[in-house]
């Protein structure tokens, strides 16, 4: 007797599937495709378009403006509910299919599961060549999607509807495993999603992925105890796999047995509330002076969670003591292996409540305590001078807006930033309350990511008030999900900061020789030069005429009623304010390598290049 069949096309079969997936973690199941983003075109309005009308009432559906914004989007979801569930994204053939590029190289590079669905060609070259089609001339096979290859954690091209069986399988296991995930492609010929086929009754039935909590070696755990042990100023580095994991407990745990304090990675922030004795804020170029301090003197760097970036380590010139060692709990071994460090290859939080047993009370001497906690303190004054404003009818500073919002923001509240200057000035000073607050996508820091991303964060979090910080050349990236928050009424706030340019990039070609050239939003003579004229562009306009509520405040107190009043809105809501350029933030405590002309007969860059071998020559390899 044969096995049960049902007969469906390729893309029915597949959502058909999709909707019966689900993680399991710690008793707690999730589906682990909540929904699908889609916008639609030849490619994929005939075959998945018609696969998620014919089960809408399986899965759910956003409609996106923009395919590198709903990739955003997914991510934002993804990651405020600890990579446990996920959204996949569908694309037309073409351009729909490339715009998922960069939020492909996003998801992938933050470690956050979003399973992307571009159409493609078709699978029998029937008509050929296609419209938007690349025509390769010596591999036929190849198409624009193979541009999604390098930043996919897995991809597969569906020639034959049987083949998506053994594929969507695999997309699952890489989607639910937290040391692999990423982004998951599977190109969609546009005939094979319309072919039927007779799928295995099996297929549909419900699947359950867990998340693996792999425990700690014990030879490693022994030898991970025993430098520990070792060390006379041990330093943690609290990375983005302390959250994946929801190591904070544990974490916290662990600090308060050892004293051991702890300086946090963009991912990281928030893995310690702000106030807790042993939390030194963030770590490395855009970190505060006691925690790089710290850093520097640090003889044993116990990583947790962290892929070490350039901004973390300084460019490598951040650990700076001599016989420094590292110690590297991650769930991963690539990660684990870096800076020549002992390993310890589990999850975070098993590896953290093992490392507590075994060292058996152990703690790091009352001096090495009153130290960082002294230089804590000193950090805090700092904040408070940087946020503090003596008028309140000025025109506020970038740090002054961050102190109104630390104000006006609850505990449980979502901040969310990606670029510019505002995520150095977010590391140094923001004062993170509980740990999804602080929403840092700094592993690619990608223009635009903001305000798709706090509509994925309200679908994960609903009733929870989101802030997407953004500055006026973000907002030009990429407002158009704006339309889509205020069409599936997600009351997101825009905190839009308007300084007319781009204040981080023009302050790095300052440093750098490059004297802020093509930095600001100015007004081009006939000469080509700028005029000091700012542009005549209203963005609060913009955002209103997309839909939002928007507040405008001039001086300090405005802003402080708007935010109250955006926080107590049911609808999206933009707080606009043009800010005074002058920079108010502490300067980096770090530096970050960013090569300058090596000859050049201009004198900034002159000087500039006589700064850059200072530093350059503090650089060490750790081996």
């Amino acid at each position: 007797m044969s096995a049960p069949t049902r007969r469906l096309t390729t893309a029915q079969a597949l959502v058909r599937f999709l909707s019966v997936q689900y993680t399991e973690r710690d008793g707690v199941r999730r589906r682990l495709i909540a929904g699908t983003w889609g916008i639609f075109g030849h490619g994929n309005v005939a075959g998945v378009g018609q696969a998620l009308v014919e089960y809408a009432d399986v899965m759910p559906f956003h409609q996106g403006r923009n395919e590198q914004s709903m990739v955003h989007a997914a991510v934002g979801y993804a990651r405020q509910l600890d990579r446990l569930s996920a959204q996949a994204v569908t694309t037309s053939i073409g351009p729909g299919a490339t715009n998922l590029v960069t939020g492909a190289a996003l998801a992938t590079i933050n470690r956050l599961p979003v399973l992307l669905l571009p159409g493609d060609y078709f699978a029998s070259h029937a008509p050929d060549p296609l419209l938007q089609q690349l025509e390769h001339p010596v591999e036929a096979d190849v198409s624009v999607n193979d541009t999604l290859r390098p930043v996919s954690r897995y991809f597969d091209r569906i020639t034959r509807p049987e083949a998506l069986i053994p594929s969507a399988l695999q997309a699952m296991r890489v989607l639910a495993d937290p040391a692999e995930t990423g982004a998951v492609t599977l190109a969609l010929p546009q005939d094979v999603q319309a072919e039927a086929y007779d799928w295995p009754e099996e297929f549909f039935a419900e699947r359950v992925w867990y998340v693996r909590r792999p425990a700690p070696d014990p030879v490693e755990l022994s030898a991970a105890v025993e430098a520990i042990r070792s060390a006379g100023r041990p330093l943690i580095v609290a990375g983005g796999g302390v959250h994946h994991s929801e190591a904070e407990e544990a974490l916290k745990a662990f600090v308060e047995a050892t004293g051991i304090p702890v300086a946090s990675t963009q991912a990281g922030k928030g893995s310690l509330r702000h106030d807790h004795p042993a939390d030194l804020g963030g770590i490395g170029h855009t970190g505060t002076a006691v925690g790089d301090a710290l850093a520097r003197t640090a003889d044993l760097v116990i990583g947790v969670g962290t892929r070490y970036t350039d901004f973390t380590t300084a460019s490598g010139t951040l650990f700076q003591h001599p016989d420094v060692r590292f110690l590297n709990l991650n769930i991963t071994g690539f990660d684990a292996h870096k800076l020549a460090a002992r390993t310890l290859v589990c999850d975070a939080r098993s590896g953290l409540e093992g490392l507590l047993e075994a060292l058996g009370g152990h703690r790091v001497s009352e001096a090495y305590e009153a130290e960082y906690r002294a230089g804590k303190d000193r950090w805090d004054e700092v904040v408070e001078a940087a946020y503090r404003a003596d008028d309140e009818n000025a025109v506020p500073t970038q740090t002054q807006v961050l102190g109104a919002l630390d104000a006006a923001v609850g505990d449980h509240d979502v901040v969310i930033n990606a670029a510019g200057s505002l995520p150095g000035d977010l590391h140094k000073l923001w004062r993170s309350r509980s740990p999804r607050q602080y929403h840092l996508e700094y592993g690619y820091s990608c223009m635009g990511y903001e305000i798709p991303a706090g509509i994925g964060v309200q679908q994960a979090a609903p009733g929870t008030p989101v802030w997407a910080l953004v500055g006026d050349g973000t907002y030009l990236m990429m407002p158009t999900e704006i339309v889509t928050a205020v069409q599936e009424g997600l009351p997101v706030n825009i905190v839009l900061l308007q300084n007319h340019g781009y204040a981080s990039i023009g302050g790095l070609s300052e440093e750098t020789g490059g004297e802020r050239f093509g930095t600001a939003y100015r007004f081009r003579a006939a000469d080509g030069t700028f005029t000091g004229a700012p542009l005549p562009v209203d963005l609060a306009a913009n955002a209103a005429s997309l839909g939002m509520d928007v507040l405008r405040a001039k001086t300090v107190c405005e802003l402080r009623e708007a935010l109250t009043a955006a926080r107590a809105s049911d609808r999206p809501t933009c707080v606009y304010v043009e800010t005074d350029p002058a920079p108010t933030a502490p300067p980096a405590e770090a530096w970050w390598d960013v090569p300058v002309a090596e000859t050049a007969s201009r004198e900034a860059a002159v000087e500039a290049r006589e700064r850059y071998d200072r530093q350059v020559a503090g650089r060490r390899r750790h081996l």
